[in-house]
């Protein structure tokens, strides 16, 4: 189940990688680093950590490894950002959330919704700590 839903998030990433139109000789560090997001999200969730606070290290993670490739093969870290952190994003639940609220399903909705829009919080945090986290070792380092 772990190799294919790895394999999956690397297919989701990559494919991404083609809508946003990224250059092509990146295709593969895109899904890699999508590949490397769900890997951590996963790890975190299957050991029952609440998907919120396996989101944000998850995308600390993404964001990380995003600094690392845009410095390997000189893009822009964006590139590297969008498409990697995909998998992360509750997509699904937000549907089903809207899904509820439209069929007048309010008590399943709004918890829903409450969380999609957490997950999607920690997301953010977790890319703007990452940038935070890099700029202090760059200073460091120089």
């Amino acid at each position: 189940m772990i190799i294919e839903q790895l394999v999956t998030s690397f297919i989701a990433s990559a494919a991404f990688g083609i809508i946003f139109n990224v250059p092509k000789k990146t295709l593969l560090q895109c899904g890699s680093v999508g590949m490397i997001g769900w890997l951590v999200y996963l790890s975190f969730t299957l050991n029952d950590v609440d998907p919120i606070p396996a989101s944000l290290v998850a995308s600390f993670a993404v964001a990380m490894v995003s600094h690392l490739f845009a410095k390997a093969y000189r893009t822009p870290i964006i590139v590297f950002n969008v498409s990697g952190i995909i998998p992360l994003v509750p997509g699904g639940m937000a549907y089903d959330s809207m899904r509820n609220m439209v069929e007048n399903e309010y008590e399943i909705a709004i918890p829903l919704a409450f969380k999609a829009s957490m997950i999607s919080g920690a997301i953010a945090i977790g890319l703007v700590f990452s940038e935070v986290v890099y700029q202090l070792l760059r200073r460091r380092a120089a």
